[in-house]
């Protein structure tokens, strides 16, 4: 007889499967959860809300990262600072966060050369509750693997303004990720929510040829 064995989480307070829990609850094409939260922003301590974020007609793009004070997070953020404008241009709102609590956030953007050039919000979700709804909070398994337990995995999931998640990421947190392919899949997927039945190909950026899907293209691509 087989039995599912279940977790309890100290992180969000209920029991989850250790293998399933690897595996996002959001779906590309479905509408994401709501979520109310703290975050440092414009160095205050803010309570925002994805659909408050939402009410505005932007879309959002939710950036997971494991630990402020730590490695590859400091590279991959400043390398969104210094994107944020031409996102903001694309009326969209990056909203990072990891598990420290907004006072984290606030010692870490006075203590950065790099962070302090963060001008989006920095969002604290210390019970994991958002990164476990998002699928990337790493939580129980076997020993070897739980160094990490308590952390999200590197996670990027760009929203649009309904609230239906329209592309996802997920790294292993060893593996940075590039700013510019966010900046990429973000143009692409605002390109084909304004131009119904056109679909971006390989590597599309604005301004290249797209596609018609359609007979005519069968063995022709």
């Amino acid at each position: 007889m087989n039995e599912t064995k279940s977790n309890y989480c100290a992180h969000c307070g209920d029991f989850h499967d250790p293998v399933s829990d690897y595996a996002s609850r959001v779906k590309v094409g479905e509408k994401v959860p709501d979520f109310e939260f703290e975050a440092y922003h414009e160095d205050k301590m803010k309570t925002m809300s994805l659909s408050g974020i939402r009410g505005k007609g932007r879309w959002t793009v939710l950036v997971f990262y494991p630990a402020d004070f730590s490695f590859v997070c400091p590279t991959e953020l400043e390398e969104l600072a210094k994107l944020y404008p031409k996102f903001q241009e694309l009326n969209a709102e990056i909203v990072s966060v990891s598990s420290d609590s907004v006072y984290v956030h606030k010692a870490w953007h006075d203590a950065s050369e790099g962070i302090r050039q963060v001008q989006f919000p920095m969002a604290a979700d210390p019970s994991g509750k958002i990164a476990h709804a998002f699928g990337v909070l790493i939580e129980g398994g076997e020993p070897e693997f739980m160094v990490d337990e308590g952390f999200p995995l590197r996670g990027t999931f760009i929203i649009d303004p309904s609230g239906t998640l329209r592309a996802m990421e997920v790294n292993d947190n060893s593996i940075g990720r590039k700013g510019t392919e966010t900046l990429r899949k973000l143009q692409a997927a605002q390109y084909v929510e304004a131009h119904k039945g056109q679909v971006c190909p390989a590597s599309w950026e604005p301004g290249e040829d797209t596609l018609e899907p359609g007979l005519g293209l069968v063995g022709k691509l």
